[in-house]
């Protein structure tokens, strides 16, 4: 099966190392470009959106006009073309700031164009209940796999 593996950038080496054991039950697999998500680079060190935004000021000192927001809508609709090709998604969701199981404003709105595209939206762990928004995902009948990979079949195809 073709699967899209959505999820937070700071998930990066989790999201590889899932590619690598989903590629092992016999899946095509895609994750997102990491240089994608790079809009500058010191050296070696790469800073992606979250930390370069954190650290140059904060989010509001990028007006919606900086060069910046053209870097991540590239990279939002390189990841829509993926979940498009896409058989399912697989989102990898581990601990982020405390939140086990978390899931991020960008990630839900992969999991939203995966449901509105009727792709089947297979969630790896629990999704934390500090989530506000943990019913919508729910109202999008994700197929939890409580960490179980080999719950990828084609069988739930639509």
């Amino acid at each position: 099966m073709k699967l899209t593996v959505c999820g937070s950038i700071a998930f990066y080496a989790e999201m590889e190392a899932l590619k690598v054991q989903l590629e092992a039950l016999d899946h095509e697999v895609l994750i997102p470009l990491l240089r994608d998500e790079v809009p500058e680079a010191e050296g070696d060190r790469k800073i992606y959106f979250g930390k370069y935004i954190e650290e140059k000021g904060g989010i509001d000192a990028f007006p919606p006009s900086h060069r910046l927001w053209d870097l991540k809508e590239n990279a939002i609709r390189d990841h829509y073309e993926k979940i498009e090709w896409a058989d399912a998604v697989v989102i990898a969701n581990y601990e982020k700031r405390g939140i086990r199981g978390y899931i991020g404003g960008n990630t839900l709105i992969e999991i939203g164009v995966a449901f509105y595209l009727k792709k089947p939206i297979y969630i790896l762990n629990p999704i934390s209940s500090e989530l506000s928004y943990k019913q919508e995902i729910y109202g999008m009948k994700p197929i939890l796999l409580e960490g179980n990979l080999s719950a990828i079949n084609d069988k739930v195809l639509v």
